[in-house]
């Protein structure tokens, strides 16, 4: 999904309009945004971008700001485009074809326009990319060797009481068929992951209206979108079963298993690359209808009453999972207790014998057909979300002129809203049972609300000394939540120009965000997040690495001797939660815009803003979590560490969505647009946004610690907030040529576990360093054809190195640099 973002609030805090008009999110598995790539591109005549909130006026998830994308209406044109690219590596090939048409009736008075596109794209392999292709385990000391890939192996490992082997492969039955677990023995995931996905996506739209007479105009819209994204994934690794499954928490070879040949219960570690990479596809279909009625009531009133309806459907499937609930069976493996995933096992052949197309499994020799048929299965689960939106609105620009001198037109619009929606999550049957080993449950729910707002632009003075534009504005919302009671928001600014060469602005305002559908009933399930398990690094934690040992010690591990199976990676419960709270707000912004008569077509405008959240809904660095429980800084998060397998591993740790403390932070904007002529032929546009994040301060819990995470980079996760941003172009254009470069620039970064920056004198990677990329594009246009070709990321620069666990890099903040230098081209036809 594209999703977007304004100052590092994150998509759930923007709310993303089409001609003014709420959209059906994309809910996929543990997300939810309004994804750009559904709304046609060949569509869209311009974009608005508010940056000071709107929570008031246009609904709760505005808190950071409100995009509204407006489309062509009234065209009797036509366009057929085709676009191609593909990176210099001779992969992440794209194609798209597209075009549109507009019809008049009835002598203009009504319009339709219809449109369709398909795309395609092939995804990007891991392996392609030297940067990419041994990925770092974790972060190393200094000094330190690092290590590559993951510590599940293809041929199955072998823990005991003071013994660590691996299967040669041979089928065990002898000492002479194992070798100690070393280095060369992880498995490089690399080999069979994708960096990007591949992606198959189409879109119809159809968009009418008909003017009766002056108080009726009636429109209505509707968009289609199928989408598949797919991706690969190594072989899936087994090491035991993990929360609401009560199968065993660790796959324990009993000693009386006629595979056991060291006299005592040992512990097993597989990844069935056998079964062949895991197949990941997500597969959406989502359509919305509007229509409505727009026109004049009498006088200068006017009003806008419209009805939405939209859904997104999604199917989730992996193929080639493990049915673990085989796995054992295959074993022999009986639990003493079956409602116990830490209960003792025993061997007992029977279990199989009675299960049809079970056949006992050697764990160190090969598979089967038949013993890979009865273990390999596909994996579907799917999700569901609905909407529906009334929205009747009335406005009068010209209601009463102010009775003096310089004074304008009082405007004022009103209207009321409701809103209702609906989610739900439905795993696949063995993953809710708890046979797939990780367990996962059915969500869903929703909420209705009724609002109304009212706006009042107030021209105090134009064209008056000292006040070329003087005006005020004021915005208040009420809403009534089904679920969440009440609620008051506001929000006041001013504009004054004393000369028209400077504007001074400033807004105050408040808001108040429901949760949104992924945040209350995102399906649960467990996902192995990058983090490292605090008995394995006990030494790490300097004058809490006491505290580390004696907590390790009380859950029968010895720091000394343990041996983390899951390397860099923590079982981590992941999804809604239905018992959070709204978030509450207050921003604050003020500026000024500088257009010089002296110097046309100048325009420079500063900006500081500020954001403060109560109740902040967020998931944590899982990191976090595990640090605080273990060093003792906050116990209560034990809570949500759960026990430990009979092999001492982490089971689970919970990171469902949660009401932080709250956040606070603020930056400056600059923003440049200046177009030079050069000569009767030639022109120079140039333009820049630069964005200076002074603050970023987080409460991870209710009366916690502040942390200041402005510049620092969640090494582990893949996300960040760089202190500086910055993406400027300079256009040339000479008749129908036109040459544009672009360049962006993303800040340096410190690396931090989710509590503490890491030392630069203790690991070998502590920061990156600030990135640039440069893109140029050539355009030939004439009356009726378009040519364009272009270079994303001439340079080739690569993204620096984060040692995530997973792919040297992070992917959510260096897209452009992970694709490498891309080459593409279009051509279109208008007619």
């Amino acid at each position: 999904m594209s999703c977007t973002d304004i100052r590092n609030l994150g998509p759930s805090r923007v709310l993303v309009l089409v001609d003014g008009k709420r959209q059906v999110p994309t809910f996929g598995s543990g997300s939810q945004c309004v994804d750009l790539n559904s709304i046609p591109v060949d569509q869209i005549e311009s974009v608005e971008i508010l940056k000071d909130g709107g929570s008031e006026l246009y609904g709760a998830d505005a808190v950071s700001g409100v995009i509204n994308i407006k489309l062509r209406h009234n065209t009797t044109k036509g366009d057929i485009l085709i676009r191609g690219g593909i990176t210099d590596h001779g992969d992440g090939q794209m194609g798209k074809i597209s075009g549109y048409k507009g019809f008049d009736f009835d002598h203009g008075k009504g319009n339709i326009t219809l449109f369709g596109s398909y795309m395609t794209q092939s995804g990007i392999r891991q392996k392609t990319r030297d940067w990419a292709a041994n990925p770092w385990n974790s972060d190393a000391e200094v000094g330190e060797t690092p290590t590559i890939g993951s510590s599940v192996t293809t041929n199955t490992r072998v823990i005991g009481s003071n013994f660590d082997v691996v299967s040669n492969g041979t089928g065990g039955g002898n000492s002479g068929a194992f070798h100690n677990f070393a280095s060369s023995d992880r498995y490089n995931f690399a080999s069979d992951q994708m960096l990007t996905n591949s992606l198959q996506q189409a879109v119809l739209s159809g968009d009418m209206h008909y003017e009766v007479n002056e108080h009726f105009d009636l429109y209505s819209s509707i968009r289609y979108t199928h989408k598949d994204a797919m991706n690969t994934l190594a072989g899936n690794p087994v090491t035991g079963a993990t929360y609401p499954s009560t199968l065993s928490s660790a796959v324990t070879l009993p000693a009386a298993s006629p595979y056991n040949i060291w006299g005592e219960d040992v512990s097993l570690y597989r990844r069935f690359s056998d079964l062949g990479e895991r197949k990941y596809e997500e597969a959406f279909d989502q359509w919305q209808y509007t229509g409505g009625s727009k026109g004049k009531i009498v006088g200068n009133w006017m009003y806008d009453v419209s009805m939405s309806y939209g859904q997104t459907l999604a199917k989730f499937s992996t193929e080639n999972m493990t049915n673990y609930a085989h796995y054992l069976q295959e074993l022999g493996i009986q639990q003493v207790d079956p409602s116990d995933a830490n209960s003792a096992v025993v061997y007992n052949p029977s279990i199989c014998q009675a299960s049809a197309g079970c056949s006992l499994t050697n764990p160190f020799g090969k598979l089967t057909s038949q013993q890979a048929d009865y273990l390999r299965y596909t994996q579907n689960d799917h999700s569901t979300y609905q909407m529906r939106d009334f929205n009747a609105r009335v406005h009068n620009n010209h209601l009463v002129h102010m009775p003096w001198q310089g004074g304008g037109d009082f405007g004022i619009a009103m209207g009321l809203e409701h809103r209702s929606e609906q989610a739900s999550y439905t795993p696949d049957v063995l993953a809710s049972n708890g046979d797939l080993g990780g367990g996962a449950t059915y969500t869903g729910g929703g909420y209705n609300v009724t609002e109304a707002y009212i706006e009042g632009n107030l021209p105090l003075l134009h064209n008056m000394p000292f006040a070329h534009d003087l005006s005020v504005d004021a915005q208040g919302r009420w809403s009534d939540y089904n679920t969440f009671g009440t609620a008051y928001n506001w929000k006041t600014s001013i504009n004054w120009a004393p000369v028209r060469d400077i504007r001074f602005r400033a807004t105050l305002g408040t808001s108040f965000r429901a949760p949104t559908m992924t945040e209350l009933y995102g399906g649960h399930s467990i996902s192995y997040n990058s983090g490292n398990d605090p008995c394995a690094q006990a030494s790490s934690y300097g004058s809490l690495s006491a505290n580390v040992v004696a907590t390790c010690a009380k859950q029968g591990v010895n720091t000394a001797t343990f041996v983390n199976a899951n390397s860099s990676q923590i079982p981590t419960l992941v999804g809604g939660n239905s018992a959070l709270k709204p978030e509450e707000g207050r921003t604050y912004t003020f500026g000024t815009v500088i257009t010089p008569r002296w110097i046309p077509n100048l325009m420079v405008s500063v900006e500081y803003w500020h954001y403060t959240i109560k109740n902040m809904i967020t998931t944590l660095p899982v990191q976090y979590i595990v640090d605080s429980c273990y060093t003792g800084t906050n116990t209560g998060w034990c809570s949500n560490v759960a026990s430990r397998s009979s092999a001492g591993q982490l089971t689970q740790v919970d990171d469902l969505y949660s009401n932080a403390g709250g956040l606070r932070t603020n930056g400056l904007d600059f923003d440049l647009n200046y177009r030079i002529r050069l000569s009767p032929h030639d022109h120079l546009n140039l333009s820049n946004n630069f964005q200076q994040l002074i603050g970023y301060l987080q409460q991870n819990e209710p009366g916690g610690t502040w942390y200041n995470y402005a510049g620092r980079l969640f090494y582990q996760s893949g996300y960040g907030m760089p202190r500086v941003r910055d993406y400027a172009t300079a256009t040339w254009s000479h008749n129908n040529f036109s040459l544009t470069y672009m360049m962006s620039y993303t800040g340096g970064m410190r690396f931090n576990d989710g509590s503490n920056d890491l030392s630069c004198k203790v690991y070998s990677y502590c920061k990156v360093p600030g990135i640039f990329a440069h893109d140029v594009t050539l355009n030939y246009n004439t009356k009726n054809w378009q040519f364009e070709v272009g270079v994303n990321n001439i340079l080739d620069k690569k993204p620096p190195f984060v040692p995530d666990g997973a792919t040297n890099t992070a992917l959510s903040m260096y897209s452009e640099e992970i694709i490498g230098r891309y080459v593409f081209a279009q051509i279109g036809r208008s007619f």
